[in-house]
This record gives structure tokens, sequence and C-alpha cells, in this order.
């Protein structure tokens, strides 16, 4: 039996386990027990500390005032646990899950081969890419970072801002052999646009990003932008594309680029306990790394074959 006021140690880190992942199951899953177990060491932590250390939210759970003065305690147990685990250097091992949520191109050419190099280093952490383009949610419950476009208003958590990229126009070589480029804005009319489907786009930024033509005619349209990219190579018309993306491919062209480059910024949204976990910081400076390598790339300052 757990005695008043003196909170057991593997009490601390399920609490730690649920706060940072909002949700009783995906911590049960991690900490290797079950949903009911879980609920139970959290009631014994609540009976030691004479208090709620969880409230139950939209979608999940949240840290109350006194869980997250229990949470320095609970990283420090986590802590020490972890120094008892070294890898073959003779260095603190990091393992664990770190979940991301992303949109389409940066999850493919940010933060894949950003997850690449952190598992390289650290063989034990596995990060898991959602590819989603949305705002960030309130409740990040299941996710450790989530990428967005635009600055994010949210709340309880930290938004970083990444770093800017680029949208330009291009078409493709075939496509423009047989209808000419367009001369200027005006002529846009004439075109038809390959972008995402209006009725299901959630980000403002990119919502208006199409304000340069509102006069283009929608031809094929996705939430993916990778569709976005091939529709444009397919001689659908005109595609609105990230320059990182579209530079890739030498059968896309860019047109109007003095007159059409619509730059937009990407944030990283985590909650501020979510950000101690040495996985996650590990995860969140590789992305930053190769922010910053890629950032000439981003801007669409030169193709990448």
């Amino acid at each position: 039996m757990t005695a008043p006021g003196r909170p057991s140690a593997d009490d601390l880190l399920v609490l730690l386990a649920v706060g940072r992942t909002g949700r009783y199951t995906t911590a049960a899953d991690e900490l290797g027990l079950n949903h009911t177990t879980i609920s139970r060491r959290i009631a014994a932590l609540e009976r030691a500390m004479g208090g709620r250390v969880l409230a139950r939210v939209a979608g999940g759970w949240e840290l109350t005032d006194l869980g997250r003065g229990a949470l320095t305690a609970a990283e420090a147990v986590e802590s020490a646990v972890r120094s008892l685990t070294t890898d073959d250097a003779g260095h603190r091992a990091l393992e664990g899950v770190v979940r991301i949520s992303a949109t389409d191109g940066f999850s493919a050419y940010i933060a894949a081969p950003a997850a690449a190099d952190v598992q390289r280093r650290h063989p034990r952490v596995a990060v898991e890419i959602v590819a989603a383009t949305r705002r960030a949610t309130q409740q990040r419950s299941g996710l450790d970072i989530e990428v967005v476009v635009g600055e994010p208003k949210v709340l309880r958590a930290k938004a970083l801002r990444l770093g800017d990229y680029c949208l330009g126009l291009y078409g493709s070589t075939h496509y423009l052999a047989g209808h000419g480029a367009p001369a200027d804005v005006a002529d846009l009319q004439r075109f038809p646009l390959v972008y995402f489907i209006d009725s299901m786009l959630q980000v403002d930024d990119l919502d208006l990003a199409t304000s340069f033509a509102p006069a283009m005619r929608e031809s094929v349209t996705s939430t993916n932008v990778f569709v976005h990219v091939e529709a444009t190579r397919a001689s659908a018309g005109l595609g609105l594309l990230p320059c990182f993306m579209a530079d890739r491919h030498q059968d896309l062209v860019r047109v109007l680029a003095d007159d059409v480059s619509i730059q937009l910024t990407y944030w990283l949204v985590a909650r501020a306990e979510t950000l101690r976990r040495p996985e996650v910081a590990a995860v969140v400076d590789a992305i930053c790394a190769r922010v910053t390598e890629q950032q000439d790339v981003l801007l669409g300052g030169g193709r990448r074959g």
C-alpha cells in the first residue's frame, strides 16, 4: 500500500507516460501494461498526493497543476532509471517511440531524413510519421510533435518557428509546349489550376495562397501534395507547388517566378513536458538541422536531383 504523501516511483512513471501522450491506452502500450493497471496506478498516485493529477479533456487527458508539479519528480525517476542503460560507446541510450504529424512534403523530405538520422544514432528510438495537412490540434493526444503551416494558435503547448518555404507555379514541359507559358498574372485565367480541394482545405495560409489568381479554374485537386506534383507532370494544368518538391523534377518548369512566389512558414508544436523527453528533443534537433540544411531548396533556390 502506498503511504499518504509518498508517491510510488512506478506510479510517477505512469503519470509521465499519460501526461506525454494524453491517452491511457497509448501509455499502456508504451509501458507494457493494460488500461486497467494504468487507471489503478493513477488513482493510487492521486490518493498519495491528495488531489487530481489528470483532467479529462476532449480526446484525452491533460495534466492538472498538481500533476505538472509531480512531473519534475517523475522525470527525475525516469532519468535515474535510464542512467543505468548505456549504448555500445558507453553513452546513455535513448529509447522510445516519437510520433510526428506533418504535411506530406515535409514528412517525406524533412521529417523522414531527420528521423533516419536519429535512428542511426539511437537504434532504440522509433519514429512514427503521420502525414496530414491540417491546423494544429488543441488536444495533441497520441502525438509528440506536430508540424503545421502558418503560425498556430495553441493552448498548453509550445510553438517553434522552423523556417520558410516557397510555393511557385509550375507546368510540365509537354503542357507548356502545347499551351504556351502565361505572359503575366492576368493571362492565368486561361489556365486550369492544380491545387488543394478548396472545400477540404483546413489551413488558412494555404487557402489564401491562390489569391494571386482568383480567376484560374480548378483542374485536378487533391488533399495530397504529391498528387498535385504528379498531376502537374501529367499536364493537368499549372500546379501551385512547393518549390522544394517541384524542383526535383526536370520535366517541371517554373513560370512567372517573379510574380507568383508565395512564402509560407513551417511551425513545430509540442507540449512542454513532451519536449523534455530526450528522444523527442533529439528528433526536434534533427528536424531543425534538416530545415537549416535545406533552406535554399525550401525557398526555391535551386534544383536537387
